[in-house]
């Protein structure tokens, strides 16, 4: 079927349920009274009954229908134009099977400019066993387009597979999609020191600017080099930071150890120090 035919039929499906009139004709009014209301555009009775004849009876040969008509068409049905609809829309079939997959999305979070709670997504397995999707109005108005729905439906049905059987948790990626194995989530057990703080690593990794130790969960939240020197005063910072001097140079810290960059062990901040390194004296 034409996407012009199912947008002509989709319009009168939809002024059929909304209208008490039970002709052609009187659809046709309505669904000029419609345009005119929601979207101030005037197209005529005559010229709508014509569409229905061509495309919905078939009594006439298909006629037709300029761009912008079909356009104004399109956002009656809550698209942005005829181009939106013809790439998203999907016919409903009440005799296929389906499974609906919900997709939580956290309160707060933001998504295409949107706040949602929940997504539904249901994926059609019609009799001819070739899925569909039937996509709710909120990715419809957003055009989410084919990719994203090829991976939800990708991490779906790769997750579906897995259903009886045990194993480490995994990411999906791309190559699933294409029928590959999923990958094991890898557990990172190691930290290293990036200038400022520690940061989880896998023990396996090979970057060499990477000195790995074992993981130290207190060390990786709490320890931290305090950057902004200059805001440190007696009042706020002893008794609650360490330093480490190294050739003249004065670094402070959140918490006791040893400087991640020399070795050297850290001592309680004095208030001398504080005064001398640290606060108005950092140029």
């Amino acid at each position: 079927m034409s996407k012009k035919k199912l947008l002509i039929r989709e319009v009168f499906e939809k002024i059929r349920k909304r209208s008490p009139k039970d002709t052609k004709s009187g659809w046709a009014e309505d669904l000029s009274d419609d345009l005119e209301k929601e979207l101030r555009f005037t197209i005529s009775a005559k010229t709508l009954s014509r569409y229905y004849d061509s495309f919905v009876a078939e009594t006439k040969e298909e006629t037709g229908i300029e761009t912008l008509i079909l356009n104004k068409l399109s956002q009656y049905l809550e698209y942005k134009d005829f181009e939106h609809f013809s790439k998203t829309f999907i016919k409903q079939n009440d005799e296929a099977k389906s499974t609906t997959v919900k997709i939580s999305v956290d309160d707060g979070q933001e998504s295409l400019s949107k706040k949602i709670s929940d997504i539904f997504i249901t994926v059609t397995n019609t009799l001819e066993s070739n899925p569909t999707f039937n996509m709710p109005e909120f990715v419809k108005q957003n055009g989410m387009g084919i990719v994203g729905i090829i991976l939800i439906a990708g991490v779906f049905f790769a997750n579906r597979t897995q259903d009886d059987k045990k194993q480490k948790p995994f990411i999906p990626a791309f190559g699933q999609l294409l029928g590959a194995e999923p990958e094991p989530l890898k557990e990172k057990n190691c930290m290293y020191w990036d200038k400022s703080e520690y940061r989880l690593a896998d023990c396996e990794d090979k970057n060499p600017r990477h000195d790995l130790k074992p993981l130290d969960s207190v060390q990786l939240k709490h320890f931290k080099r305090i950057n902004r020197k200059d805001t440190l005063t007696v009042d706020n910072a002893l008794g609650v930071t360490w330093y480490s001097k190294f050739y003249g140079n004065v670094e402070f810290f959140t918490m006791d150890g040893e400087d991640p960059e020399n070795g050297r062990e850290l001592r309680a901040s004095t208030a001398y120090i504080i005064e001398k390194y640290a606060g108005n004296n950092i140029k």
